[in-house]
């Protein structure tokens, strides 16, 4: 067990919360660290059976708890009629009774016809570990061939193999079983291009071509994909004012984590390529910053920016006070070449909010680059980025 951000908040609040999260995040290892009174684990077939057959039946369960017992229900988009239940009990018992419901597919709650319960329950979510949750020296070669899970990346000598069963059963078979499409090759073919497409800008009608599947079933798959918790879309960044250079208007999709990506592309049990390991760092340096700002609530709104003339910035953090820009190199050597993208990104943000310009790379000491560029160690921009500096 590693000691997660977001389990301080959960063990404090006076709410019940609905946690989503991907398989292998952690969540259930988590919440049952915060010794719940009676467990409900609906991962496990019998268990699942029973109160998919009775859902009334943890009702009568839990009048046998203390007025404030904490209930942990695991999975429970298995049975999605049973968030009824608990909104039915929360309204009506009296009773000071928390809930710690956990989730990893907002489609099957959804489609079950399930309440999300707003404003009875707080929404949370977990992702793979943070930098700082580790409880030991980041090993960056590990963590960008095979990822944050928990168990994989804090495993031993099979963890590779535990990464590829993990995206072949779970990413191929069980979501494209969820899925409920016939097209199953097509589905296949779309997993592969979008693992090839993670980190880019999405064009659809060229996935579409790639795919040989038409573009609404794209669409209709990449919402599966999100429904399912395990892609984060990054839009474009949006002007706040008129402008004369064109920002292009595409998406970014990145898998939730490197490892997981990499499994599908069969890249996890061999060192990583020059070209693969720049690539694999900036999605994994974007996720950790996407992972924090959930992790703390911090509520930034995040995005890229592109323009049609090929000016790039990896991240854009719009904070309250300001907008930070963020580009990602994998190289230990930065130069005024690598801050072109983000002295473009100033000119379009510029006359409404400060800008930051950060240069994060893997380097060992910070420097400061012409046009107030600042160029840090990644790990320390993610400390300054923690801390709220």
């Amino acid at each position: 067990m590693r000691d997660r951000l977001i389990r301080q908040r959960l063990e404090k609040s006076r709410r019940s919360v609905l946690l989503l999260g991907p398989r292998q995040v952690g969540k259930t290892t988590l919440c049952r660290s915060l010794s719940p009174d009676f467990s409900v684990n609906l991962a496990d077939e019998a268990e699942y059976l029973r109160y998919s057959k009775e859902p009334d039946r943890l009702v009568r369960e839990m009048a046998t708890l203390r007025a404030e017992g904490l209930v942990l229900i695991d999975e429970i988009q298995r049975v999605p009629s049973l968030l009824n239940t608990v909104q039915a009990f929360l309204d009506t018992s009296g009773r000071k009774a928390r809930f710690l419901l956990t989730g990893s597919s907002a489609r099957k709650l959804r489609r079950g016809g399930a309440n999300l319960l707003p404003g009875r329950v707080l929404l949370e979510h977990l992702d793979p570990l943070l930098w700082c949750e580790l409880g030991e020296p980041l090993d960056l070669d590990r963590a960008l061939r095979i990822g944050m899970l928990p168990g994989i990346h804090l495993g031993e000598d099979d963890a590779a193999d535990v990464l590829g069963t993990y995206a072949e059963v779970y990413l191929r078979e069980e979501i494209r079983a969820e899925a409920l499409t016939k097209n199953l090759g097509g589905y296949a073919r779309f997993l592969d291009v979008m693992a090839l497409l993670s980190g880019q800008w999405l064009n659809y009608s060229k996935v579409a071509s790639d795919t040989e599947i038409p573009k609404e079933t794209v669409r209709r798959f990449l919402t599966l994909l999100e429904d399912t918790l395990l892609v984060f879309r990054l839009p474009s960044f949006q002007p706040k004012r008129r402008m004369s250079r064109r920002v292009t208007q595409r998406d970014r999709v990145l898998f939730f984590d490197v490892g997981v990506r990499n499994a599908l592309l069969d890249l996890h049990r061999r060192p990583l390529t020059r070209d693969q390991r720049g690539s694999a760092f900036e999605q994994w340096f974007v996720l950790q910053v996407l992972y924090l700002n959930r992790a703390l609530h911090k509520g930034w709104t995040t995005s890229s920016y592109r323009t049609e003339s090929g000016a790039e910035v990896d991240l854009v953090v719009e904070r309250d006070d300001d907008v930070l820009g963020i580009e990602v190199k994998a190289g230990a050597n930065v130069g005024p070449r690598d801050a072109r993208g983000l002295h473009s990104l100033e000119e379009v943000v510029r006359g409404y909010k400060p800008i930051e310009k950060r240069i994060a790379f893997t380097g060992p000491r910070a420097q400061v680059l012409a046009g107030d560029v600042r160029a840090c160690p990644f790990l320390e921009l993610l400390e300054e980025l923690r801390r709220g500096d």
